[in-house]
């Protein structure tokens, strides 16, 4: 029987992103450290047991990786950062902008004030992948 190709990992849903920028900023963390980094700054807090379950979902679905060899398990994203952004801008590049870059581009660029550094680094850009 053929093996078949790995499932691939689901686009995290807005909460779910919460919870891996989190991770992003603090490292491998306990579910105690991501729930204590959430509730930084805010007035209505989240719940414990909601920060757990969704965590624990994650990991079951692949987005969140889990190291159980002490008592408090501690989780890191299963990929890293860019390409996460990568897919989730192709996502939105296919569904919104029906694969055009170009439409991204500018909807992106027009939608807010863009900064003069900003604006600098994306000509370096452009130019790069001009050559």
């Amino acid at each position: 029987m053929p093996s078949s190709a790995p499932e691939p990992t689901p686009l995290p849903t807005d909460a779910e992103l919460t919870i891996i920028r989190a991770l992003w900023k603090l490292g491998p963390s306990t579910v105690r450290q991501v729930w204590d980094e959430l509730n930084a700054g805010r007035e209505t807090p989240v719940v414990y047991t909601t920060v757990l379950k969704s965590m624990q979902v994650m990991h079951d679905k692949g987005l969140l990786l889990r190291d159980d060899s002490e008592r408090s398990h501690v989780y890191r994203p299963a990929t890293a950062p860019g390409a996460v952004k990568r897919k989730l801008v192709r996502d939105l590049m296919d569904r919104l902008f029906d694969g055009s870059a170009r439409e991204l581009v500018i909807e992106a660029l027009g939608s807010k004030k863009v900064s003069r550094k900003e604006l600098t680094e994306i000509r370096k850009l452009l130019d790069k992948l001009s050559l």
